[in-house]
């Protein structure tokens, strides 16, 4: 019997095989319930076509404002204040839906918003949060370059100050997710002395300039940018004050690295729900394949990684609301759970067999938007070698040619 998709999306969900619930609050469990209810009302339905088309879906966008994911582990300045792992059930939910609306929510949240409200000024804060909050601002983070991504610190983009006191910048950006119609950018450069800054540049300042990346097979749904910056004028009360160096950026990087953690269990969720309705509905040989072992042996492998990435991401999430997560632990949770979910959207495709490859199922659009988040907030081998450095205290990365200064620990960058 042929599965069409509308079965599939009928099929009860969520995953929950060894009862993580036991471990969720109320509050926490509200949160996921509300953004999934949202998710399968309004964005199912419709961010197929939108990936296909590789177009951003901008009418969304007061919607999940009015859900209030952006900046929703953020107290304050019309954010959520929820408890981390609240915010990563919110993720999980975003990525179930689309991978392409999770990398908004990340560069949006996790980098821009975070970045301003970690690193800004209380007027920067007060003018930017509330309406990023709400959607009615979008915000970028501009960290990668077209030489520098993996090794942030070798970066070439500089900051020259004014004899008025303002900032000249002049360098470029690239794989800037949300860039080419964000309200403002935050952007690394290097000072004269050597130092690594961080600027708030709007959309209009003289000199900058954006241009969406064509032609990609992941991520399609949101854009990724090339800016460049000739002499862009910024005023010095846009530089972000507790911007101090390489370290600070590398901090809001954590932040996000964390949220996509939850992107990669999401997804991974998605791609084991949809083989398994489509296993028990599907007929060949005379009975459903989901009678068959090595369909079972499939959705068993799924299934069992799946759970321990579901504790894994609470009990970081419960250690993260303590302050007692370090970023290495939390490279390990995003390198753990992307390489896995990379392994389920491929077993799960293959389940369906040549239904698999249809966006209408949704497993191939996880599975090439699974390959993004899988680079993006440092690769697997960068995170791997942030946790060797942690259990062994020696540092692998290539030294390669000498920075200006020495790069941080964990010398990693987002490509979004």
């Amino acid at each position: 019997m042929e599965v069409t998709p509308e079965q599939v999306k009928r099929a009860p969900q969520p995953t929950d095989f060894i009862n993580a619930d036991s471990l969720l609050g109320d509050e926490e469990k509200e949160v996921r319930g509300r953004v999934r209810e949202w998710v399968d009302r309004e964005a199912v339905p419709v961010m197929p076509d939108y990936w296909d088309r590789a177009e951003f879906p901008f009418d969304l966008l007061p919607a999940l404002g009015e859900l209030g994911v952006m900046g929703g582990a953020l107290e304050g300045y019309g954010c959520a204040g929820w408890n981390n792992v609240a915010y990563g059930l919110a993720v999980q939910e975003i990525a179930r839906g689309s991978g392409s609306l999770a990398t908004f929510l990340h560069v949006q949240s996790g980098l821009a918003m975070t970045a301003i409200y970690e690193l800004g000024s209380e007027e920067q804060k007060e003018r930017w949060l509330p309406e990023m909050a709400r959607c009615e601002k979008i915000g970028c983070f501009g960290l990668t370059e077209p030489e520098a991504g993996s090794d942030p610190g070798s970066m070439r983009t500089t900051a020259r100050r004014r004899s008025g006191g303002d900032w000249v910048l002049n360098g470029e950006k690239k794989w800037i997710g949300n860039a080419s119609f964000a309200d403002v950018a935050v952007i690394w450069a290097r000072t004269e002395d050597g130092k690594i800054a961080g600027f708030l540049v709007e959309k209009d300042s003289p000199g900058y300039r954006t241009a969406v990346l064509p032609r990609k097979g992941s991520q399609r749904a949101v854009w990724q940018t090339h800016i460049t910056m000739e002499d862009c004028r910024v005023p010095e009360e846009n530089r972000l004050p507790g911007a101090t160096g390489l370290g600070s950026t590398l901090s809001i990087l954590t932040h996000s690295r964390y949220g996509v953690a939850w992107d990669g269990l999401g997804q991974a969720m998605d791609c084991y729900e949809v083989a398994l309705a489509y296993a028990r509905e599907r007929q060949q040989f005379g009975r459903n394949i989901a009678s068959f072992q090595l369909t079972q042996q499939k959705l068993v492998s799924m299934v069992n990684e799946i759970s321990l990435a579901q504790l894994a991401c609470i009990h970081v999430g419960r250690l993260k609301d303590r302050g007692e997560a370090n970023p290495a632990m939390i490279s390990m949770l995003k390198m753990n759970n992307l390489a896995k979910a990379r392994q389920i959207a491929a077993t799960a495709r293959e389940a369906l067999g040549g239904n698999g490859i249809l966006l209408d199922y949704r497993v191939m659009e996880h599975m090439a938007d699974i390959e993004g988040a899988y680079t993006y907030e440092g690769t697997h081998d960068i995170n791997m070698l942030i946790v060797g450095q942690a259990i062994t205290g020696e540092k692998a990365f290539a030294p390669g040619p000498a920075p200006a200064k020495p790069v941080a620990q964990g010398g990693v960058t987002t490509g979004r």
